[in-house]
Order: C-alpha cells, then structure tokens, then sequence
C-alpha cells in the first residue's frame, strides 16, 4: 500500500467502494470533497446509500470514529451465515427493552450482531406469528445482512436474502418438526426437553 495520499483516497478508503456506516449499513463512496465550514477546510466522504435514496457527508477525519468500516471479509461472512444457524437465544426481559437491545445490535454496523438479530426474530412458516414491531426489527435486520452479503459476494440483494433463509433453515426446531409455543409457556424448559429426548 503506498504511502502517498492520492485524491480519491482517504484512510484507506476510496472512491467507489462499498463501505458499512453502522446507522445506514452498506452505502458506496462516490467522491472524496473539500468543504470550507467556518473558515476551516474540512474534507469529507461522499456516500450514497441506494436503497434509502440517500447521501451522506462524512468528514474523512471522523470515519473511524463513527464506525464506517469496509465490507466484512469472506470469512467472516460465513461466521455470520452460521451464527444464524444456532439456536434462537431470547432473553426474559420485557419487549421494550429486547426491542431496544435488537436495535442497538442492527445500528452497531457489526455484522456478527446483525446475524443474531435475524436468529433470535426468525420465524419459520410452522412457527407462531411475529408481532408488528418484531417483524419490523426482523426485517431491517435481514435487509442490513443481506445488502453486505450481496456486496461481499457481487449477487443480488434478493439472492442473499434466500442464502440467509437456507442458512437460517439449518437451524434447530425450525421447518415442519418446530412445535408451537403457547402464550405463558417456557420456550426453555421446551428446548431443554428436546435435548434429553435427543
């Protein structure tokens, strides 16, 4: 890597790459510009996020700081594929609060945490209904893994979605053999039924 800066090119990111900024997940670099802001010359990021019709200017100083971090590396895609794999570890805490949780994890940019948010909101087909308000938190982060996934491996949004869908029916008690959970009862006490009888 050369040492010298050249004008599309700022701490190690530059024009034309897709990066992850943790509020607005995968957007490109589109240019690198300079801006006088109270009589100071401040250089900035120009990202555009496709999905939300969105641009964003952020000062190349302030990158790191904020989060802004290149795509994940292949490897570690696959760890997030088989995070979504596991079993779905749902706390017994208020919905609120989980909401809360699941919402700093989907706006931490950390694709690890995004892959545990769609594990633990996943719903397979025999399995009871999502909530308004969990299906949205499912589906932001579905749609956050899906878009790094598909810029990591140059596929379509709509192939990463089904390759996270795949993985996710990898997983234990989901398809035809999950047994509904009725209101009140302990999806614990369930789960560690299943592991004796297994």
């Amino acid at each position: 890597m050369s040492i010298q800066k050249k004008a599309s090119q700022r701490q190690g990111f530059k024009t034309g790459e897709s990066i992850v900024y943790p509020a607005h997940g995968v957007g490109q670099i589109v240019a690198i510009e300079e801006q006088e802001v109270a009589g100071m010359k401040l250089e900035l990021f120009v990202i555009d996020f496709e999905k939300d019709k969105m641009r964003l200017k952020v000062p190349v100083a302030k990158a790191e700081s904020v989060g802004m971090r290149k795509l994940s590396e292949t490897d570690f895609v696959e760890r997030a594929l088989k995070v979504v794999q596991g079993r779905a570890r749902v706390k017994k805490t208020m919905w609120s609060r989980r909401a809360q949780e699941y919402d700093a994890k989907i706006n931490s940019g950390d694709l690890i945490q995004i892959a545990e948010v769609v594990r633990d909101l996943y719903r397979a087909d025999s399995q009871p209904e999502q909530s308004y308000s969990e299906r949205q938190l499912y589906e932001a982060a579905l749609g956050r893994m899906a878009r790094e996934l598909a810029a990591v491996n140059e596929v379509s949004e709509t192939e990463a979605v089904r390759l996270i869908e795949v993985n996710l029916n990898k997983g234990p008690k989901r398809g035809a053999k999950a047994t509904e959970i009725e209101d009140g009862e302990d999806a614990d006490a369930e789960d560690e039924q299943e592991d004796q009888a297994a």
